[in-house]
């Protein structure tokens, strides 16, 4: 992801990703070993260590032992993240990504991770990678940690849909919901060399040959480049049943294929795409946002002749079985974190909206979430 100017000091840091493919009913871009999990632990796991400027980079606290990521796979043990009390910054904090480096839901990890630390409400956290099945492979190894009150996991409505796509046997109900952050348009997008210059270009030829004019995203089926297509197509006449659907694990990608000429066009967050879009590497044909995106030379669908108004979001849960206070202390460091400047400003050079919820009020929007997204696939064919 590349770095935004004018907020941190750029420091290199170790990242732990771990990459689990696990079975999933969707079309991938390249051939894929599979391997089966029983719903028990996730299967072992190599951890490779990637030294990387093109991740978010954490900031350097203020303590002696500075950042400390380690390598480990495993969970953190012996203690508890509160650090013992009401008292100081949370400490030993794991931050689990389910997704790829890059991706829209790392980008937000390490941000929220940044300002946890910056804002001294936390120190010393880890944010590793665990990838696989649009997220659920993560999902079940949040929900494995029973109890653990050292671990987060980044989410959003991607991993909603994945639950049922992926018929994982992890599900969210299961966690305890954080706090929801933000909410972010998506983007039609085609490459900069496209024929397709507006979207009735893209239109009209996927109405003609939907087979044969592919749609990326970075998401299983559920998730939010997977809903976007298909919501657009029943607006503009294509049934969903013929729409091409390529599924990327994550926005990096989705961006090469998408530069590569491997999909026609593509459905993502606006924030995947922004830069590329602003050097002409990629065009955006719309956003689906109520209201045009702030900085992106775009239309919306609406003022497309398109009805389609649709959003994603992206939030944090902990393990299940942490007690009251601990739950308590997560939302109140987020809550913290939420109200200051240094995350104010990161919402603008995101172009993010602040979409703020906690506790039990973000456990029902959760299982409203999870009961609409069911039904929209449900009506859609694809459960």
């Amino acid at each position: 992801m590349p770095m935004l100017p004018g907020r941190h000091t750029a420091v290199t840091v170790d990242t732990t990703t771990t990459k689990l493919i696990a079975h999933a009913r969707v079309t991938r871009p390249n051939p894929v070993d599979t391997v089966l999990s029983d719903g028990g632990n996730p299967p072992d796991t190599q951890e490779e260590h990637m030294r990387t400027a093109s991740l978010r980079r954490l900031t350097v606290g203020t303590v002696a032992a500075g950042l400390v990521l380690t390598g480990c796979g495993t969970t953190a043990e012996g203690g508890s993240a509160s650090g013992g009390g009401d008292e100081g910054a949370i400490s030993g904090l794991r931050f689990l990504v389910p997704n790829s480096p890059g991706s829209g839901y790392d980008t937000t990890a390490r941000e929220v991770a940044t300002v946890l630390e910056e804002e001294e409400l936390a120190s010393s956290i880890e944010v590793f990678n665990l990838e696989g099945a649009g997220g659920t492979v993560g999902l079940q190894r949040l929900v494995n940690e029973e109890g653990n009150a050292e671990m987060l996991m980044q989410m959003g409505l991607g991993v909603v849909g994945a639950q049922f796509s992926n018929q994982s046997e992890a599900t969210l109900d299961e966690t305890t919901p954080v706090a929801k952050l933000i909410e972010e348009a998506e983007a039609i997008v085609v490459p900069g060399d496209s024929p397709y210059q507006t979207l009735d270009d893209l239109v009209a030829a996927w109405q003609a040959d939907p087979g044969n004019t592919p749609v990326g995203g970075a998401s299983n089926p559920g998730g939010p480049d997977h809903l976007t297509p298909m919501l657009l197509a029943e607006e503009v006449g294509v049934e969903p049943t013929a729409v091409n659907y390529v599924a990327y694990d994550g926005g990096g990608e989705l961006l090469a294929g998408i530069l590569g000429g491997d999909v026609a066009f593509a459905a993502t967050g606006v924030g995947e795409v922004a830069e590329s879009a602003a050097s002409g590497d990629v065009r955006i044909l719309a956003v689906t946002s109520e209201e045009p995106v702030e900085g992106v030379d775009a239309p919306t669908l609406t003022e497309e002749g398109v009805d389609l108004v649709f959003s994603n979001w992206r939030g944090i849960v902990a393990a299940p079985g942490i007690t009251e206070d601990e739950r308590q202390r997560f939302v109140d460091a987020v809550t913290e974190m939420h109200d200051s400047e240094a995350w104010q400003q990161v919402l603008e050079d995101q172009g993010w909206t602040d979409a703020f919820v906690t506790g039990d009020d973000f456990t029902e929007f959760l299982t409203e979430e999870s009961d609409r997204v069911e039904s929209v696939m449900s009506e859609l064919g694809l459960v």
